[in-house]
This record gives structure tokens, C-alpha cells and sequence, in this order.
């Protein structure tokens, strides 16, 4: 029945990420022990606060529809929480709330794009933005950056791209960033800032991992820098990264009027609205705080040290120190050009990882960026210890 299946459909490629996890839990699932690497979130639990909210809303039976951008009591804390943090006002007919970050995107996407619209997206990526902006017939313009500005694009970089563009239209920015664990300083955006501002580009400003910040880094949203560019920017944001609320499917947009009405009408027709549930659950996430996300965060910061401090003792492996998220890229090109196994390219070499060492790391391919592997540090401090010596051994067998 293929010929049924659209051309967009068939377009689109499964996300490498949940494919690799997909692939290691059935590994798990027949006896063999994997150490999974690959995983895009918290492995701790939801915050009992947290969970206690949804229950009582079960219990008080708050299990009906709500309006399509979400219920005026989570609008509210949203647009406080943008204050208090981030020092943004927005009135709640700004924000729409969606089931997860990526929903938000997307949605935000198809109001915004036409077809042929161009969509500038610094590489790494997030696996999702190509395909999100090719869902909605825009064209992913890929600007690269590497180790060299800390996986970072300069505003220079992004201005000499806009100048050999005719329909660009949007820049997506991803900070703190997955797959590096990037975090653009407040005078890097300033400067993104400006270049938007004078070529007239939209921001879509992907801020789920904001909490997650270390080494005295401070989280700055692009929307921060100036009033021109805030109205210009989309700031996507939701609990799932930091509240440990993944399944919870919660994420949401702030921007102008016009953008989010007309997302709102969209997510109408597709989603109608979030778990009214999960509604109440992140109204307690976003206002009350009982510790459990700063002790997270603090468990995070002494994996990412010792992820690091490990992999840069193995030879010919680098691997630079993330300021943010729960990730880090490590080079590993030199087991690409040197093995005596046939590996070709980075997919290969997961591939080999994962059947031979059995650990999944995700391929930098997949984030456009080949001859990198990423590592998620959401895991406890035995499994990295025992997986990174898997992928110690498994680089050795390659030579």
C-alpha cells in the first residue's frame, strides 16, 4: 500500500535517537546487559509534589477537555515564571501550552512557514528540526560549528549566510543544546540579535533544558536581548527536561499574539489540548519547588565531570566539558580512519558499539555532525562507569 503514503511521509526519516534506544531495549529484552548511553532524559522519577498533583486531580475529577492553549491558571504561572526567570513579560494570550516541546515547534512551525521558506539551523542539531521543518515544506538551511567556538555559530557566520538567502525566514536557536551542551553567553546572542533584527528572521528559541546549567553559567534567553528581537522570537520551554516529567507531555510557546493565535488554532484541530491531568501537574511543577530539581541538576553536574574526565583518558577519544543539558560529543574520528573492522563512518561504528560492546551511543550523524558519537549522562555514576569501559574495550577490538 505505499503508493497511498504520501511523499511527505515518506520524506521523513525515524528519529536515530529513539531508534538506537529501541534497538538496545530489545538487546536488554533478550538477556544481554546494554548500557544505554542514547537516553534524551532524566533517569530519575518525577518529583512526588509533582505526582501528587496529578492524582488529586484524578480524584477531584478534573479529566475533561480544556480550552485548546491550555487552562488560565498554567497561562498564568507560565507568563510569572517567564518574569521571574527570564525577565519577559507576556500576557497569557501569548502563551500555548502543548503536549511536549516538540508539539510546540512544530506547531509554531506550520504558522509560520510557507513552502520554500528557508529555516537556518546551526549543526549540531537536535535530530527533530529537519524534520519538523521539512513536515511543513520549509527548506533547512544547516549552518556548521565545531569544537573550534565551542559547537557554537557566530553572529558573522549567520550574517554572511542570510546575505546568499532570498526567502530565509527563521533561525532556530537551541540553548543550553542538545546534542554539545552548548550555552550561548548574553553577548553572543546580543550580537545574533542584531544580525536578525537587520535581515527581518524570526527566532523559534528552544530553552527546554534552561535549568540545566552549570559551572556558574547563567541561562540567557535571545528574547532578553532587546524589545525588536523579542518581537521576533518564539521562546519554547516545558517541564519535561528538568521536572523529570518526560511522559507527562507538557511544553510551551511564548510569542506574539498573532504567531500564537494562530498555532493555537492549529493545535485545535490536531491535539485539541494537553492532558488536562498534566495540566495540573505542571501548574505545581512551575509554582511550588521543594528541592528536587536543584539536587537533580547537582547529580547531573558530577556525571557530566567524571563522563568527561573519562572518555578524555581514553586514547585518541576527545571530548569537551558541557556548560549545559546532560550531553557531550565526543570525537572519535581517529577509530573511523584507523580500524581494521571495515567502518566506514560513524554509523557503522554505533552500530559495531552497540552489537559488540553493547553500550548505544547515538551516531553524530544523526545530529549533523559525522565522526562524533553523543553521550547522555542520564544515567546513574555505575552505569557510566561500566559503560565507559565497554567503550574502552570497543574502541581497542577496533584496532
Amino acid at each position: 500500500m505505499s503508493e497511498y503514503v504520501s511523499f511527505r511521509a515518506k520524506a521523513i526519516k525515524p528519529s536515530p535517537t529513539l531508534t538506537m534506544h529501541a534497538k538496545a531495549r530489545e538487546m536488554a529484552a533478550g538477556g544481554i546487559d546494554v548500557i544505554n548511553f542514547g537516553v534524551g532524559e532524566p533517569d530519575f522519577d518525577t518529583p512526588e509534589y509533582i505526582k501528587n498533583a496529578g492524582i488529586q486531580a484524578i480524584q477531584d475529577n478534573f479529566t475533561r477537555y480544556t480550552a485548546a492553549a491550555g487552562i488560565p491558571e498554567l497561562r498564568n504561572a507560565i507568563v510569572a515564571k517567564l518574569k521571574k526567570d527570564n525577565n519577559l513579560d507576556y500576557s497569557p494570550d501569548e502563551i500555548l501550552v502543548s503536549p511536549g516541546a516538540k508539539a510546540s515547534i512544530a506547531t509554531v512551525l506550520m504558522a509560520i512557514c510557507n513552502p520554500g521558506d528557508e529555516v537556518l539551523i546551526p549543526a549540531p542539531y537536535w535530530v527533530s528540526y529537519p524534520s519538523q521543518v521539512e513536515m511543513v515544506d520549509a527548506v533547512p538551511v544547516y549552518l556548521p560549528a565545531d569544537e573550534s567556538t565551542d559547537f557554537k555559530i557566530t553572529a558573522e557566520q549567520l550574517d554572511n549566510v542570510l546575505k546568499t538567502l532570498k526567502k530565509s525566514k527563521i533561525l532556530i536557536l537551541n540553548s543550553p543544546n542538545n546534542p554539545t551542551g552548548a550555552v550561548y553567553t548574553k553577548t553572543e546572542l546580543e550580537a545574533i540579535a542584531d544580525v536578525c533584527v537587520n535581515h527581518d528572521v524570526l527566532v523559534i528559541s528552544d530553552e527546554i533544558y534552561e535549568k540545566l546549567v552549570y559551572d556558574g553559567e547563567m541561562h540567557y534567553s535571545i528574547a532578553q536581548v532587546s524589545a525588536e528581537i523579542k518581537q521576533r522570537t518564539i521562546v519554547i520551554n516545558g517541564v519535561s527536561k528538568a521536572f523529570a516529567m518526560t511522559g507527562w507531555r507538557m511544553g510551551y510557546a511564548a510569542g506574539p499574539m498573532d504567531i500564537i493565535k494562530a498555532a493555537t488554532r492549529l493545535q485545535g484541530h490536531t491535539t485539541s489540548c494537553v492532558t488536562s491531568i498534566t495540566q495540573k501537574a505542571s501548574l505545581t511543577a512551575l509554582t511550588k519547588d521543594d528541592g528536587s530539581i536543584e539536587n537533580m541538576r547537582r547529580e547531573f553536574d558530577k556525571r557530566r565531570k567524571f563522563l568527561v574526565e573519562e572518555i578524555n583518558r581514553i586514547p585518541h577519544v576527545s571530548c569537551s566539558l558541557p556548560k549545559g543539558a546532560f550531553y557531550t560529543m565526543a570525537n572519535i574520528a581517529y577509530y573511523i580512519e584507523n580500524n581494521h573492522k571495515g567502518i566506514k563512518n560513524t554509523d557503522d561504528l554505533c552500530l559495531y558499539l552497540l552489537e559488540n560492546a553493547h553500550i548505544a551511543v547515538v551516531t553524530g550523524t544523526a545530529f549533523g555532525m559525522e565522526k562524533y558519537v553523543r553521550f547522555s549522562y542520564a544515567n546513574s555514576l555505575e552505569n557510566l562507569r561500566k559503560g565507559l569501559l565497554c567503550f574502552r574495550k570497543g574502541l581497542e577490538s577496533l584496532l
